[in-house]
């Protein structure tokens, strides 16, 4: 596939040199920016504008396993959001019970408990006393959550739109779950006014920059790890069951495992992403989890272009920087501009952004051959 070869051409080992040079630039550039004095207004990046793009790339690490699911294996998912919800929502909990007399009331407890007169901290709280615990559960609760909802459904072989249609249906059920009260969960407000991680204040510009460069880092570890399974014997699987899961079952494999393990490892990389954005974000409720937030993750994947890691990193990074910038100006029209969006990629650039870069690099190419062979002549 032409996409897969073009993601493929930003790692290591493809002809990386792009990888390297966004690498140096999100990893080593832009925190040395962050880092001049302000009075270099040209070339100072300000402590929101890096806090805001390590919330970006974030959404990337997310948007990463969703094309592992959509784009390469063609199971269009619409509860992504569950997975992102449930890992920012562990390590929520974590910086939560961190605030311990520093909250509002003096109590142990988080606020929202002493408000709804919660006496004791409720039993499925407590590993969270723990950091390890939170991270490990961060990636580990989502993937068992995709692993079991997973297993059923396809072992039920579902498939196709009523896939999709399952999986919107768990992101509704799970939004109605975390906004009730007796969840324990902070009802419709979720958890906020968190105030430090693992001793380190959160409103120190300094820790937000090692969350980001942690982001940075995450970010890369995912997009290797997803071009691995890409180009992995498993991988070429998941491409062909996508493009006949027939013939895969004619010829001996069991698509079921297939999509089984591509949907607990974008359930992870979900997670992944939910606990790097909540300590960025300093806030995690039910909105993040919820139908619209699902599809939303499905429209960065289009745009960046389906079946291309860099498309998928590239998407969530553009779609959601338009969106902080056009909600400033119009916050009204932000879901027509999206929805147009998307009908316009859809109809006019299936490939998305990456397939737009690819033609114009080919259009080039050819224009030079041509000048090429007519100066031979």
């Amino acid at each position: 596939m032409m996409a897969s070869k073009e993601s493929e051409s930003l790692a290591p080992g493809g002809g990386g040199l792009a990888f390297w040079v966004v690498g140096f630039i999100l990893l080593i550039a832009m925190p040395l920016l962050n880092v001049l004095p302000p009075e270099d207004s040209w070339l100072h990046l300000s402590d929101f504008s890096l806090n805001r793009f390590g919330k970006f790339l974030a959404f990337a690490i997310l948007a990463l396993g969703l094309d592992l699911i959509w784009g390469y294996t063609g199971i269009l998912s619409l509860g992504q959001g569950v997975f992102f919800g449930l890992g920012a929502y562990c390590m929520g909990m974590h910086m939560m019970l961190t605030i311990g007399k520093e909250s509002v009331y003096g109590s142990d407890l988080p606020d929202f408990m002493v408000w709804n007169q919660v006496k004791e901290l409720p039993f499925f709280w407590k590993p969270f006393y723990s950091f390890p615990a939170a991270v490990i559960g961060a990636i580990l609760v989502p993937m068992l959550f995709a692993l079991v909802f997973g297993f059923f459904a396809f072992r039920s072989r579902i498939k196709g739109v009523y896939f999709a249609i399952i999986t919107q249906a768990l992101a509704l059920a799970a939004w109605l779950v975390f906004n009730r009260n007796d969840t324990n969960l902070g009802g419709t407000n979720g958890l906020t006014d968190f105030k430090q991680l693992i001793g380190y204040r959160l409103s120190d510009p300094g820790t937000q920059r090692v969350l980001y460069i942690v982001t940075v880092l995450c970010l890369g570890g995912a997009y290797l790890l997803c071009r691995w399974i890409i180009r992995s014997r498993a991988g070429r699987v998941l491409v062909a069951v996508r493009d006949s899961e027939q013939r895969v079952t004619f010829s001996g494999y069991t698509p079921a495992n297939y999509k089984l393990f591509v949907f607990v490892v974008a359930a992870a990389l979900a997670g992944l992403a939910g606990m790097l954005y909540a300590p960025q974000v300093g806030i995690i409720t039910p909105a993040q989890i919820g139908v619209l937030p699902s599809l939303e993750m499905v429209i960065w994947v289009a745009v960046g272009g389906r079946a291309s890691l860099a498309g998928a990193v590239l998407g969530a990074v553009s779609v959601n920087y338009g969106r902080s910038i056009l909600t400033n100006y119009f916050p009204e029209l932000w879901p027509f501009i999206l929805g147009g969006l998307f009908v316009v990629v859809v109809l006019l650039f299936p490939d998305g952004l990456i397939g737009i870069m690819r033609k114009m690099k080919e259009r080039m190419r050819m224009g030079k051959a041509a000048a090429a062979s007519e100066g031979k002549r």
